[in-house]
C-alpha cells in the first residue's frame, strides 16, 4: 500500500468559521486505488474536509494537492478540470426534484461529455443503473423513490461521467442498516469496477469496517488515529471504544 502513488496530499490544512477552528493543521494522503474512511463525531470537521479539497469551501491554510496540483492556488479554469475528475456523492443525495431518474443522469453527462452520441448517453445510463441495481426507475421522479433508492440514483449520476476519485459524505446516513449494508456493497463494487480511489467521510463503523483499505479518525479538529480497521478494533482508547458500542 505504501508503494502506492498519493492522488490526493493534504499538509497542514486549516479551516475556521469565525472564532471556532474546525480544521486544525489537518495532513493526510489517499492513495491510487484505495478506500480511506475518515471517522469522527458529528462536528469534528469530516464534510468540511472533503468540502476543502474540491474548493466548495476555501481553506485558511495549508495545502490540498490533488493529482499533484495544489487546488488551494490554481486558477478557476484547472479547479474545473480537476472537479471533472471526482465524483461528490452529497449526504443529502442532491438530485433534481424536478427531472426524472434518466434526466438527473443525462444532465452531467451533457456537461462533461460533451463528445458522446445520444446513443452513447443511453448506453452509459443504462450501465450505472444496472451497476446500482435500479434499471427500473429510469422515468421515476425522485419523489417516487424510497431514501436508499434515491442514494444509488445519486451514486449512479455521480459514477456515470467516470470520476478517479470517489468523495463520500455519510453514504449511509439516514438508512436502514440493511439499506446501509447495501450502498457499502456498492462503494466497493465502484472501487473494483471503476479504480477508483475514494474517501468515505462517516460516523457509520459498519460503513467502515465493510469498505475501508485504512481508517483516519478525527477528533477535534485533528488526525486523531490512523490505521487499519482491526487497529481500531483491537484499541484501548475510551473514544475509538465508543464508536465500537
Amino acid at each position: 500500500m505504501t508503494n502506492r502513488k498519493s492522488v490526493i496530499e493534504i499538509e497542514n490544512l486549516s479551516k475556521s468559521f469565525g472564532n471556532q477552528m474546525v480544521l486544525k493543521n489537518i495532513s493526510l494522503k489517499l492513495l491510487n486505488g484505495e478506500n480511506l474512511a475518515v471517522l469522527g463525531k458529528s462536528g469534528t470537521g469530516k464534510s468540511v474536509l472533503i468540502k476543502c479539497i474540491v474548493g466548495l469551501l476555501k481553506s485558511d491554510g495549508g495545502t490540498i494537492n490533488v493529482f499533484e496540483k495544489n487546488v488551494t492556488s490554481i486558477s478557476r479554469q484547472e479547479l474545473g478540470e480537476i472537479r471533472m475528475k471526482i465524483g461528490f456523492l452529497f449526504q443529502s443525495g442532491a438530485l433534481y426534484d424536478s427531472m426524472t431518474v434518466k434526466q438527473n443522469l443525462e444532465f452531467p453527462l451533457r456537461r462533461i461529455k460533451r463528445d458522446l452520441s445520444e446513443i452513447e448517453i443511453k448506453e452509459k445510463i443504462n450501465e450505472v443503473l444496472e451497476q446500482v441495481g435500479l434499471a427500473e426507475a429510469l422515468d421515476k421522479m425522485p419523489s417516487q423513490l424510497s431514501g436508499g433508492m434515491r442514494k444509488r440514483i445519486s451514486l449512479a449520476r455521480t459514477i456515470i461521467v467516470d470520476p478517479m476519485i470517489m468523495l463520500y459524505d455519510e453514504p449511509t446516513t439516514g438508512l436502514d442498516p440493511a439499506t446501509s449494508d447495501e450502498i457499502s456493497t456498492l462503494i466497493n463494487d465502484i472501487q473494483k469496477r471503476y479504480k477508483t480511489s475514494s474517501i468515505i467521510i462517516t460516523h457509520d463503523i459498519r460503513c467502515a469496517q465493510k469498505t475501508a483499505d485504512r481508517v483516519i479518525m478525527l477528533n477535534d479538529g485533528t488526525v486523531y488515529q490512523e490505521g487499519k480497521i482491526e487497529d481500531f478494533e483491537k484499541s484501548a482508547d475510551p473514544l475509538i471504544k465508543s464508536f465500537f458500542i
